[in-house]
């Protein structure tokens, strides 16, 4: 991807434009890859539901106030790895949460990590799933995702307007009325 899309101020928008992008990992010499069909947005420090709300810098979101076009994997619950892109300018902690992918590359390596055993189709729909899956975690925050172990590329997918769902993001009620935002984003299928 070119740098310029992470940079951009908009957050809310890099979550729909990065729908129908191409989310890539390659591991102890396995390429894995997924169409992005689900994202969230995350607004930094005026957001209730960011990790950055309220200007709060720690150690765990520290990665959040770089220059954007790297990763931000987290563990959610203490359990679950979480990948996000790292959007805006240094000292401005936006980030989207990538929640699903349509698998399309490593299928095999993918089914070897993740997939449920009664599960129909090949959709990896959940962020913990999704990790899982394409074998990124907690080590992989700070990755450039212009690098060779983590990338998004396009592919020229053409997505229009009513080919999203928009919807308020998932799991962050703590978050009161910011939790109402619609700053999430399913490709239709």
């Amino acid at each position: 991807m070119e740098k310029s899309l992470y940079l951009q101020e908009d957050v809310v928008q890099i979550a729909k434009d990065l729908l129908g992008k191409y989310l890539f990992t390659y591991f102890e010499d396995k390429i894995t890859a997924g169409i992005i069909i689900e994202t969230e947005a995350y607004a930094g420090i005026t957001d209730k539901a960011s990790h950055a709300y309220a200007n709060r810098y720690t150690k765990r979101t520290e990665i959040m106030y770089r220059e954007g076009g790297i990763a931000y994997v987290y563990l959610c619950y203490g359990l679950y790895p979480l990948f996000n892109v790292v959007t805006n300018k240094t000292g401005i902690p936006h980030a989207v949460l990538i929640r699903g992918i349509e698998p399309i590359e490593g299928i095999e390596y993918i089914k070897e990590r993740y997939i449920q055993k009664n599960q129909k189709g090949l959709i990896i729909n959940g962020p913990g799933k999704l990790t899982k899956a394409l074998g990124i975690n907690c080590t992989h925050t700070g990755v450039d995702l212009n690098e060779n172990q983590i990338w998004i590329e396009d592919k020229h997918l053409t997505i229009n307007e009513e080919d999203i769902i928009i919807t308020s993001r998932i799991g962050v009620s703590y978050a009161k009325e910011d939790a109402l935002l619609p700053y999430r984003f399913i490709l239709k299928k």
